[in-house]
């Protein structure tokens, strides 16, 4: 059994054939968590859980790119999606609502990203200010419904884990970095926190000044779990988008670098999860 911690078949990029992927999801027993982005896909994540049953979770959550309106491009290696984006405040209520679901067993993703900054020093202020009063939100609704946290952190690792030593009282005692790209002094600084940490498939990618096969290594195995990002980041030499199945190619690099079994990585990212998100 695998779990696949971070997708987003939520998202629009399944909306002609969401049956067939999940079909294969439960061919090849991966459980899936999907993740909100806004109140909109947390929604529909925690109606898929409902649809689709055994092995199919949500989280809920509003994700810093969606606190301003505007154009957004996400670039991959194989594809580019740009979306207008409707600018959202954090609304408890509302996710509290979406929490009542049985299937919804965290919050997020929300955190820091930093990639689309605005250019000038005032409202870059302002942006700051925003992504950390919604992250705030979020932390005290994790805290309120005993729920563990994923964050998204994207060219902001300093500031998250800055802001994360100042808001102890608030901050999540479970959470979860998804994706994460960041320096072996950073990771050690999540570790501390008690945090586990998410890999997928940009771990094949090269990015200056990140060495993955030493990420991977410093990771231990009981902190580790493992998330495709889907539609987004899929692994090398395939020529569609990503989905849940493909988590297992992240599985085998990751027992490559570590020298230990798939069967092992399998067993323990499962357990992981399990025991993470108490499903």
């Amino acid at each position: 059994m695998i779990i696949d911690t971070h997708a987003h078949l939520n998202f629009s990029a399944y909306k002609s054939d969401l049956n067939e992927v999940v079909e294969r999801c439960v061919k090849e027993k991966i459980w899936v968590v999907n993740v909100g982005s806004q109140y909109d896909t947390s929604k529909r994540a925690m109606e898929i859980a409902e649809k689709y049953g055994k092995g199919f979770f949500a989280s809920i959550g509003l994700h810093p790119l969606h606190l301003q309106a505007g154009l957004v491009k996400i670039k991959e290696d194989l594809q580019e999606t740009q979306f207008v984006s409707r600018e959202e405040k954090f609304d408890p209520d509302r996710y509290k609502d979406l929490a009542e679901s049985k299937k919804v067993v965290a919050i997020g993703e929300a955190g820091f990203d930093y990639y689309w900054k605005p250019k000038t020093k005032k409202k870059l202020e302002i942006f700051k200010k925003s992504q950390e009063e919604a992250l705030s939100g979020q932390f005290l609704l994790a805290k309120e419904l005993a729920l563990p946290f994923i964050l998204h952190c994207r060219m902001a690792h300093q500031n998250l884990i800055s802001f994360l030593e100042e808001n102890e009282k608030i901050r999540p005692e479970r959470a979860i970095v998804h994706s994460f790209v960041g320096t072996e002094e950073q990771l050690k600084k999540y570790l501390g926190f008690g945090y586990h940490i998410g890999l997928n498939g940009i771990i094949f990618k090269s990015i200056s000044g990140i060495d993955f096969a030493k990420i991977i290594s410093n990771i231990p195995l009981d902190k580790m779990m493992v998330e495709t990002d889907c539609p987004y980041l899929a692994p090398p030499g395939l020529k569609e988008r990503n989905e849940p199945v493909f988590v297992k190619y992240v599985i085998e690099r990751i027992s490559e670098i570590k020298g230990i079994s798939i069967k092992e990585v399998e067993e323990r990212t499962f357990e992981n999860a399990r025991e993470f998100f108490n499903i």
